[in-house]
């Protein structure tokens, strides 16, 4: 590992003169300057992060507050995690990921710390305590979520009430006038706010189109296969023969399990749609259309964000939401009056 040494050696000068050279502290001649950074950039030499806060220079390290509970689905959450990590390398950032389950508490220490040049938040509550915090530090913060009142924030993420509108569009469409949607397990819709804004899409669409519309969802705590099954014999008893499933796997195979039960062919029979989902839903037993959620997207347009934040001043806070997108597998029964 190159010392400040060995910089100081290659570039003829003092320590404390390279010292003031990359540290900004002292005025240092701009040709003694460019042979220091020329020999550090040669040597592979980097100064550590305490000395470019002292200069006021970038870190180039983010920050990302994805906070671990019991109730969390690891793989869809540390799916964002990759995807923010291979987007912040893409622009030479580093990921510090802070995992309290009090995610606020390690947000307020990094802002207060200069660590990080900005600050990614996943798993976005309705009633986030990370947004006051945002509102109140100088350090950029995008959300990849949006909390219920997203006054001031920065935030980023799948339009997930257009995604629900959309499934129950192309349902109603297929001449369907009941149908179910399967939806998170119970604790999902307390901690987080993208299967609320989801639900609230679906609802406020079948309530337009005047479709008789269950939710139910696919656990307490985490995906329950006997749970899914018993909704989909409820639904099947009522008359139900559409479904928009917005959960796991899990949840997906249990209810492609129990439709096979019953004897009826997806796509023939009954429709099936999956909104929202962020595993790869080409490994399921049955194609099904599809409303992804792909973390790169929201990931990439939140680390480009957050960039733009640090070159330009003054951006103003602002909510992008990234447009919905069927894909088709014809697992939606064609019209038949």
């Amino acid at each position: 590992m190159t010392t400040i040494h060995q910089v100081a050696e290659a570039a003829g000068v003092s320590i404390s003169t390279v010292s003031y050279a990359l540290s900004g502290k002292r005025p240092v001649s701009e040709k003694t300057r460019r042979r220091i950074e020329d020999a550090a950039s040669t040597l592979g030499y980097t100064p550590d992060a305490g000395a470019r806060m002292l200069a006021g220079r970038r870190t180039h390290i983010f920050a990302l507050t994805e906070p671990l509970r019991a109730d969390t689905h690891a793989p869809t959450h540390m799916a964002f995690v990759l995807a923010a990590s291979i987007a912040a390398r893409k622009h030479d950032y580093d990921i510090l990921l802070l995992t309290d389950e009090q995610a606020s508490d390690g947000m307020s220490r990094v802002a207060s710390s200069r660590l990080v040049d900005a600050i990614l938040v996943l798993d976005v509550g309705p009633d986030d305590a990370r947004a006051d915090i945002a509102r109140s530090i100088r350090t950029p913060t995008v959300f990849i979520g949006i909390p219920d009142v997203a006054d001031g924030l920065t935030c980023v993420d799948l339009d997930f009430e257009a995604a629900g509108r959309m499934a129950i569009d192309r349902l109603a469409d297929a001449g369907h006038t009941a149908i179910t949607l399967i939806g998170q397990p119970a604790v999902s819709y307390r901690t987080s706010n993208f299967p609320r804004r989801l639900r609230r899409g679906v609802v406020s669409r079948a309530a337009e189109h005047g479709i008789a519309l269950e939710t139910v969802c696919s656990g307490e705590v985490s995906t329950d296969a006997g749970a899914v099954r018993a909704a989909v014999g409820a639904a099947l008893a009522r008359g139900d023969r559409a479904f928009i499933v917005h959960a796991t796997g899990d949840a997906h195979e249990a209810l492609l399990s129990a439709l096979s039960d019953h004897g009826l062919t997806i796509g023939r029979d009954v429709s099936v749609i999956s909104a929202a989902t962020a595993f790869d839903t080409t490994a399921l037993s049955v194609d099904v259309d599809t409303i992804p959620l792909v973390p790169s997207r929201s990931c990439d347009l939140a680390v480009e964000i957050a960039l733009r934040h640090l070159e330009e001043k003054n951006v103003a806070p602002e909510i992008h939401l990234i447009p919905p997108e069927y894909r088709s597998t014809g697992s939606v029964r064609a019209r038949t009056d």
